[in-house]
Formats: C-alpha cells, sequence, structure tokens
C-alpha cells in the first residue's frame, strides 16, 4: 500500500491521470529515453524547446536525449489503417529549462490517439485534457482554437509569405500593437485587421464566437471547420465540460504540424500552461504516415513549481532515545510507525526540527514528551 505522505504533487497526479487514461481504453507506452537525432533536427519546430542533448554510442551514430515523446510515438509505431491505437504514457523528457538556460529532466504524461479518428476521438481526447486539468487543481482552464479553422479564414487574406509569418506572429503573442503598426504600414488591410481583432479576443460561448467570425467565413473550408469546432464545443457543453473551456483563436500551435482543434490548459497557481495538445496529422504525413492523430501533453514540472507548499512538520514523531539500547529503540520506532507515521530516532532535539509529536525512552517503552 503507497502511503500518500511520501508522493510529490507531480507524482500523485500521476496515478490518478494513469487511473483516468485507463478507464477510456487507453493502454501504457513505454519507450527508450532516447532516439537518432536526426528524428529530432528534422523537426525542430514541433518540439518546445531548441536545446537537444546529443551524445554518439558505440557505433559512432548520433543518438539523442528525447525531448519529446510524441516524435518517438509516430516514429516506433506503425499505421492502424481502420483500427486505433490508444496510449498513455509517464515518460521523462530532457530540455532546457525556462528562465535557467540549464538542461533539466522533466517529467511528463500523456495520451495519444492514433488511427481511424473521427469527430468522437477528437471529443474524448479534449475531454480528457479538461479532466487531467481536473485531476491537478480545482481551479482550471482550457484554450481551445482550430488550426483548420484559423488558416481557411487567413487564407483569404492571400497575404506574402514574410507578412504572414509576422501576422500569425503577432497573433500568438496577441500583440496588437504590432499588428495595429502592419496596418498603417499598409502591410495588412482593414479586413485583415479585422480578422487579427477577432482572433485576438477570448470568447466564453459559442454564440459569442459565431458572431464574431461570420464576417470571415468566406469559403467552405472555413465554414466547414467551423462546423466542425462547433460541434466539439456542443459535445463538451452537454458533458457540462464547456465552463472551463476559453475559446481562444491566438492558440495556432505550428501550423506545418496540427491541422484541426489546438488547445493549452492552465491551472491556478502556474503562470504557464501545463497541457498542450491537438490533433496533428499534417505531422504524421510528414513522417510518411497515413493515419490521423491527437493527443495531449501533461507538464508534471510545472505543477511542482507550482505547489511547493511546505508540510507542517519535518517529522510525524521525535523519539528521544534517552540513553536506551538500540534493540530497545528499534523495537519502539517499529511501533510507533506502524500505522504510517514517519519516526526519528535522536539523543537530542534537533535544532530547527518541527515535529507533531515528541515521545522519550523511559527504560523499554517510549512515552509522550513534554506537553505534547
Amino acid at each position: 500500500m503507497i502511503n500518500e505522505k511520501l508522493l510529490k504533487p507531480e507524482e500523485k497526479a500521476v496515478y490518478a491521470l494513469r487511473a483516468l487514461y485507463d478507464r477510456y481504453g487507453y493502454t501504457p507506452y513505454k519507450m527508450s529515453k532516447f532516439e537518432e537525432y536526426d528524428l529530432y533536427a528534422k523537426n525542430k519546430d514541433f518540439l518546445i524547446s531548441e536545446g537537444i542533448i546529443t551524445f554518439t554510442d558505440t557505433r559512432g551514430k548520433l543518438l539523442a536525449l528525447k525531448p519529446d515523446v510524441t516524435l518517438s510515438i509516430i516514429k516506433n509505431s506503425r499505421d492502424a489503417d481502420k483500427n486505433l491505437s490508444k496510449m498513455y504514457y509517464n515518460e521523462n523528457v530532457y530540455r532546457i529549462a525556462k528562465g535557467s538556460h540549464v538542461f533539466k529532466e522533466i517529467m511528463q504524461a500523456g495520451l495519444e490517439c492514433i488511427g481511424d479518428i473521427d469527430a468522437y476521438h477528437v471529443a474524448e481526447v479534449v475531454s480528457l485534457a479538461l479532466r487531467s486539468l481536473a485531476v491537478l487543481s480545482d481551479t482550471y482552464m482550457l484554450d481551445l482554437s482550430h488550426v483548420g479553422l484559423i488558416g481557411a479564414m487567413i487564407d483569404t487574406l492571400a497575404l506574402e509569405k514574410p507578412v504572414l509569418k509576422q501576422f500569425l506572429s503577432a497573433i500568438e503573442k496577441k500583440n496588437a500593437g504590432e499588428l495595429s503598426a502592419l496596418a498603417k504600414s499598409g502591410v495588412l488591410s482593414e479586413t485583415a485587421l479585422g480578422l487579427a481583432t477577432v482572433l485576438l479576443k477570448e470568447y466564453r460561448s459559442l454564440d459569442e464566437a459565431r458572431e464574431a467570425l461570420s464576417p470571415y467565413l468566406l469559403n467552405d473550408e472555413a465554414k466547414d471547420a467551423y462546423a466542425e469546432f462547433a460541434a466539439l464545443y456542443e459535445a463538451l457543453s452537454a458533458l457540462g465540460l464547456s465552463e472551463c473551456v476559453r475559446i481562444d483563436f491566438s492558440v495556432i500551435n505550428h501550423r506545418g504540424y496540427y491541422s484541426g482543434v489546438v488547445f493549452k490548459g492552465y491551472v491556478k497557481g502556474v503562470p504557464d500552461s501545463v497541457l498542450a495538445g491537438g490533433q496533428y496529422d499534417r505531422m504524421m504525413r510528414k513522417m510518411g504516415r497515413r493515419d490521423g492523430a491527437i493527443g495531449f501533453a501533461v507538464y508534471l514540472d510545472a505543477i511542482a513549481s507550482g505547489k511547493k507548499e511546505q508540510a507542517k512538520f519535518d517529522v510525524d514523531v521525535l523519539l528521544l532515545k534517552n540513553g536506551a539500547n538500540a534493540a530497545d529503540v528499534l523495537a519502539a520506532v517499529e511501533n510507533l510507525s506502524k500505522n504510517g507515521a514517519r519516526v526519528l530516532a535522536t539523543e537530542t532535539v534537533l535544532e530547527g526540527l518541527r515535529a507533531e509529536k515528541t515521545f522519550i525512552m523511559q527504560g523499554k517503552e517510549a512515552a509522550l514528551y513534554g506537553n505534547d
């Protein structure tokens, strides 16, 4: 039986997430700590961190400690065609930590659904992303977007590549000032600036989003993508999950890899996103795969950094040995700790040590000490 007192917040989360994913038919997936460097070098844009730890193996091949799980799963799995491959994982990845510029081993959990993906599977994965956030915190929010919808609306603007790059970058950074400057310089039309304004806003209902987007749904691709997005939102609403969903079309991710819904999750007390994912069919095609795919990752290092509450006590019981022999002290420690209590035996009270209770050896027995 696991003593939960010994588990860190991220470790507790791992067990809860495993149980959640198992309920929906996902099976555990285990992989190697490293892959060939070329896998990551060819897909650097997909990675959260640019730095990759590399080394040469005994055969002279350049390998890398894996900075990402999804790429490794795609590489080491086969097309399921009309079937589905549903897996979850709990793996360590190796990235440059934010703000420190040093490599860090990061615990990450997540799931992937690969194969004949339909609207149900998309809704299932997004609902599991929301339920994952609920495991981590009572207060959470999922920002929901759709790369296909955004791309179809932007394509009608016919922006030149350099301008398109600036446009998307400003949207992702929510930089209204940069977009306004582009419009003043004549690079962006009034229509483009209007769409940018719509994409920068956040919506707490589908009706709000529909009203704002309607002037820009100008082709069948955009209309179809919106219908797909609306159906997903309505499915989440029917499950009672939409209250914790914020429609935010500034969540674009990489258009070269993602094809449909994309999302990021946040919990109270952590400034950065703790969950991210989406439908990445384009990535599958880039790696020679026919299947569709959707998944997400939970960044457990962010959970750890956001939950650094200090324990009230260092130990449950401090046992003062009072000159008793080792056998008697060992027997007393065994008895005091049998219900899971953390016991520390010392000859004297240690400076700064916080103990919930203090006992002292009196002959062969341990008795409460002082005013405890």
